[in-house]
């Protein structure tokens, strides 16, 4: 679980990123760069800290949790509602197939 959760939290922190400038140039609500960048940035970097603790026992519902800001960021910028949906279907395809697979391993 800790390596396809990891991947998908690792790219999901870099559309984050990229999306960044979309939101601020042609989002649908005027974002200042100084509001949406630190947003952004720290979105980012609470997905790649929370891929690394996947094995934790917090790990997965906080990986849960931070889907709702991704999505929610398509109130800003609407592509991220439909890349938003596709990131949380892939979490929780790599979730399912990760526990068969730690479950195959043991």
């Amino acid at each position: 679980m800790k390596v396809l959760g990891g991947a998908v939290l690792g790219l999901e922190a870099i559309v984050v990123i990229l999306a960044i400038p979309v939101v601020i140039v042609v989002g649908t609500v005027p974002v200042s760069p100084a509001v949406a960048i630190p947003v952004g940035v720290v979105l980012a970097v609470a997905l790649i800290v929370v891929s690394r603790y996947l094995t934790r026992p917090w790990g997965v519902p906080i990986g849960w949790a931070l889907q709702v800001p991704v999505i929610l960021s398509g109130l800003l910028a609407p592509a991220m509602f439909i890349v938003g949906g596709i990131f949380v279907l892939l979490w929780a395809l790599a979730i399912r197939l990760g526990r068969e697979a730690d479950g195959r391993a043991q």
